[in-house]
């Protein structure tokens, strides 16, 4: 199995995790709205996650918060888009848009970002799958009951397994109905986008059962809102260990890909975790 996006791909059989770090360049965002607004401070945390290990860094240019409000296509595009031009000239790694817009992704990808990641899966913008297909782009498709507005206005579910996994395959095959590479593919169950605690508990538990469509899986509950409850942390920056916990558990369950604000921590407990899964008696583990 491979992802593949503009000018390159993820080989994700040779038992490698990727670990795509985020950037919000928002005014409200959970977790770190308004700390990287502004073009050069987006620019140096993105180098910054480079350094720390990502394979990808994934830009933002409107919150999907629980309770947040849109943003017009216009002013999202001048917030990511002189981030992604500057950045592909300043980092080797694959950038990523965080849209809901067909034009917004459009714009990105001509300014340097290989994946679009679509939280709506393609359904917020009937253009969106046209558009990533006319270019050879990634797209990773979320599942997300409602919009950020009210998604967590008491979200009901027949079978919360079950219903994502149909609505993630059925998206799939809009998408390669829409002339989009399967192989160009990842789904994301989309955890807090509509969850309860015991949604999100039940998505991570039973992650196999997404995982068995044979698409990439992206995970994402770094800082969210389940593990505070879980914890006790109200601070999003104080829940990484809860970040770390549910991400492993994610990759034991076949998760390929961790979208992360930690990148240094999550990369250092993944590495521990693979090399325990990769040990054998009297082998050496190599890093």
């Amino acid at each position: 199995m491979a992802f593949h996006f503009l000018d390159g791909s993820w080989d994700l059989r040779a038992q490698r995790v990727f670990i795509m770090g985020i950037l919000n360049v928002t005014p409200d965002s959970f977790s770190d709205g308004g700390q990287f607004a502004s073009l050069d401070r987006a620019i140096e945390h993105a180098e910054r996650l480079a350094r720390e290990g990502a394979d990808a860094v994934d830009i933002g240019g409107e919150s999907t918060r629980p309770g947040s409000d849109p943003v017009s296509a216009t002013e999202e595009m001048n917030r990511v888009l002189p981030v992604i031009r500057e950045l592909r000239q300043k980092i080797h790694i694959p950038l990523s848009i965080d849209t809901t817009k067909a034009d917004v992704a459009a714009g990105a990808i001509e300014c340097g970002a290989s994946i679009v990641n679509d939280v709506t899966a393609g359904c917020g913008d009937r253009e969106m799958l046209r558009v990533v297909a006319g270019t050879g782009a990634g797209i990773i498709l979320m599942h997300m009951k409602g919009t950020p507005r009210a998604m967590q206005a008491d979200p009901q579910y027949e079978d919360v397994v079950g219903d994502i996994r149909a609505f993630l395959d059925a998206r799939v095959t809009a998408a390669v109905s829409a002339g989009i590479g399967r192989d160009h593919i990842a789904i994301d169950p989309g955890i807090g986008f509509g969850k309860t605690l015991q949604h999100n508990l039940l998505l991570l538990r039973n992650l196999s059962a997404i995982a068995s469509l044979g698409m990439p899986v992206v995970i994402g509950t770094s800082r969210k809102a389940f593990i505070g409850r879980i914890t006790g942390q109200d601070l999003p920056e104080a829940r990484i260990d809860g970040t770390i916990a549910s991400s492993l558990y994610a990759v034991a369950q076949g998760a390929h890909i961790l979208r992360v604000h930690d990148v240094a921590a999550v990369k250092r407990a993944l590495d521990v975790w693979l090399a325990i899964e990769r040990s054998v008696d009297g082998a050496e583990v190599r890093s």
